[in-house]
């Protein structure tokens, strides 16, 4: 995920506004609104207006501890829009490719490693083109892609399927790659239901959280 708050004190885009705040909250839940406005550079009541929006759509949650004060926390849903703002943001961003180029190459590596030889990616576009791209230096073979929104069979050479089963049944997968950069959070749950978590890789760059899932798991 994006740690530009100390670099970036004039922030004028509402998601970037948005995502900062998740992060701060994420970061710290014993803030107080001031400082929440400090960290993100922007005026107090701005602040306070954007912190209302996200208590309103459930994306933060309040609970009140001694001496009256307040602690802010992020539930599923904030995590999953920090998630989509993340890769929102990144992928408007000219360090997208080089951080995804990375990631990707380090999450075939590691596959590499633990001799999981056929990986499927989950989710058509940009991020599933670069890692094709990556893959052509590795030893992985990528058999597929899944995404149940694709509007087309075929993507970057690979076969896609709408439903992960279909993709399973055709062929034996090691591992699945992250690679959607629309719903990148609720594409990793969804996976999670049916496949071993510690076989699903997740790029730092589309900010998906293994502990939305936990926390899901718990209650």
């Amino acid at each position: 995920m994006p740690q530009s708050r100390s670099s970036n004190n004039n922030l004028d885009s509402e998601s970037e506004i948005l995502l900062e705040l998740l992060n701060v909250v994420h970061d710290n839940s014993d803030l107080t609104q001031r400082s929440m406005a400090n960290e993100l550079g922007i005026a107090l009541g701005m602040a306070n207006s954007y912190l209302k929006r996200c208590v309103r759509k459930g994306f933060i949650k309040v609970r009140q501890i001694p001496s009256n004060r307040y602690s802010y926390y992020i539930p599923t849903t904030g995590f999953a829009e920090n998630s989509r703002l993340t890769a929102e943001y990144l992928s408007c961003s000219l360090t997208f490719f080089r951080r995804a180029k990375g990631q990707c190459f380090e999450s075939l590596r590691y596959a590499t490693a633990r001799k999981w030889t056929r990986v499927a990616l989950a989710g058509t576009g940009e991020l599933a083109e670069i890692c094709t791209l990556c893959a052509l230096d590795n030893t992985v073979n990528l058999v597929g892609i899944f995404d149940p929104s694709a509007k087309t069979e075929r993507f970057a050479g690979m076969p896609v399927f709408k439903n992960f089963k279909e993709l399973c049944d055709l062929y034996t997968i090691d591992s699945v790659i992250v690679t959607d950069t629309h719903s990148p959070q609720k594409t990793f749950d969804q996976l999670i239901e049916t496949f071993p978590s510690e076989r699903i890789l997740t790029l730092p760059v589309l900010g998906i959280s293994r502990e939305a899932r936990m926390m899901v798991e718990q209650t």
